[in-house]
């Protein structure tokens, strides 16, 4: 990946927000950590006559095609959607630009993302404080999945199936040492033959857990990192705020109590769903498959990591350790199986 030139990136921008806001101007840029799909910088909008606007910018990687994941003009498309839903929480998207690479500008909204069973930080939420973002996470799920593509704009999407989905992890799979993650395809085998019928596609993030989102203290105040959106099985981003409710991986053998605290206030599955069900009410089929398919997406997505860290000079330590937590998720993703056949509880 090409790298990209600041000056021309702060020109660009401050033209297109001059279009909008005549005499307006874009002061500095400040890469945020992190990004693998796009590039994400934190800047100054200045525009006469308002108060200055502290925003966000999203732009392709230099010298590859914005396709798929590193679509950002994809991305800036549904979240300008959803932000026109009532009640539905992401960032207002300002200014797009269809240049080489394209970009967009958004909103930089109050609030921290903190994923509390895995995240560690210097100061992480209390565990009551979890507990409301956690539900509140869950019931803003469903008040999405109660929109239909349809309704939202997006109708036009292609559907991505189930066994789609399953096909993309294997693929992964098919890329990495076989010594990685052991199993995998076992779990693989078992989940083909007993995949569920489909219901209703609604929208999808892709990666609906609370890093994903802001929260201004309990307040959630936007739902971020929409990458991999799609259409598809409502239950495939149910199923992913479920397992992480108890994940099986980890990418550090230690936290700070501080941080065990607050992962100790992350409620159970079986009350996320029932938060969920309050708002979008009714059966859900085969939830417990889509948990053990979880499982087995988070562990080809770590394997894909682990077999690129072993290139590297310097390996990422969280990474490594990461790789040692594949086996255990491959385990957790049978036992799930193992109840689901056996008519048990999967969520105990």
């Amino acid at each position: 990946m090409r790298k990209l030139d600041r000056d021309v990136l702060l020109a660009r921008l401050t033209t297109a927000a001059d279009r909008r806001w005549p005499g307006a101007q874009v002061c500095g840029l400040r890469r945020f950590p992190g990004g693998v799909s796009s590039l994400t910088y934190a800047t100054k909008l200045v525009r006469p006559g308002q108060s200055d606007m502290q925003v966000v910018v999203k732009v392709a990687p230099v010298g590859l095609e914005p396709v798929k994941n590193r679509d950002v003009l994809r991305q800036a498309r549904v979240i300008r959607l959803l932000g026109g839903q009532d009640g539905i929480r992401v960032p207002g998207v300002l200014l797009e630009d269809h240049g080489a690479p394209p970009l967009f500008v958004m909103e930089l909204v109050a609030g921290d993302s903190y994923e509390p069973l895995l995240d560690v930080t210097e100061d992480p939420p209390a565990p009551d404080v979890v507990d409301t973002r956690a539900r509140s996470a869950a019931r803003m799920l469903a008040r999405m999945q109660n929109i239909t593509p349809a309704q939202l704009g997006v109708g036009d999407e292609p559907v991505t199936s189930i066994q789609e989905e399953l096909d993309r992890w294997a693929r992964l799979f098919s890329t990495v040492d076989d010594d990685i993650c052991p199993g995998h395809a076992e779990l693989h085998a078992r989940l083909t033959a007993t995949r569920p019928d489909p219901v209703e596609p609604t929208l999808l993030h892709g990666d609906y857990r609370l890093a994903n989102m802001l929260f201004d203290g309990s307040e959630l105040t936007a739902i971020i990192d929409w990458e991999i959106w799609s259409t598809g099985d409502p239950r495939s981003d149910l199923a992913w705020l479920l397992m992480h409710t108890d994940p099986a991986h980890y990418f550090r053998h230690r936290r700070g109590p501080r941080d065990l605290a607050a992962g100790s206030g992350m409620p159970p599955a079986h009350v996320l769903l029932d938060e969920y069900l309050s708002l979008r009410p009714g059966h859900v089929p085969d939830l417990g498959w889509f948990l053990a398919s979880c499982h087995y997406k988070t562990a080809s997505t770590i394997a894909v990591f682990v077999k690129r860290n072993r290139r590297l000079a310097d390996p990422d330590p969280l990474i490594t350790v990461g790789g040692e937590s594949l086996r255990a998720v491959i385990v957790r993703g049978h036992e799930i199986m193992d109840a689901v056949e056996a008519g048990r509880d999967w969520l105990s």
